[in-house]
């Protein structure tokens, strides 16, 4: 009978020890979620005050997809969520300097075009100025 008390007594401790392992992940899970969350927030609060709001849902998902991509568990409570939002700003900053170079070099087509189209105003054989 005593050999069954006790045993019933280490199995209900390491009942209790699993269970109160378990609400610590949990909660550590929770707290780094939270921590995740506050950052994402940040970052595309100020995306959308700075860029406005497509571009930043675009950002949104880069910070998402970088977050999938930092080596780390899922459920692992050392996740730097700082180098995720630096990661994400850098494709921010790529995206805005592609369009940046985009647009100038439009631009710059459209008055070359101009300038070798013939009947615009101030074409190289258009029409002459009045």
């Amino acid at each position: 009978m005593l050999g069954f008390v006790a045993t019933d007594c280490r199995e209900k401790v390491e009942a209790d020890s699993m269970n109160f392992q378990e609400q610590f992940c949990n909660s550590n899970y929770a707290a780094e979620m939270n921590m995740a969350g506050r950052e994402l927030f940040a970052f595309i609060g100020a995306v959308t005050q700075l860029f406005g709001s497509e571009e930043a849902k675009l950002s949104a998902e880069d910070w998402l997809d970088e977050s999938e991509l930092m080596n780390s568990h899922p459920r692992s409570t050392s996740r730097n969520w700082r180098a995720v939002t630096i990661a994400a700003s850098t494709r921010l900053a790529n995206r805005l300097a592609v369009r940046q170079l985009c647009g100038s070099d439009r631009r710059r087509g459209a008055r070359i075009r101009r300038l070798f189209t013939p009947g615009v105003r101030g074409a190289a054989g258009g029409m002459k100025p009045v």
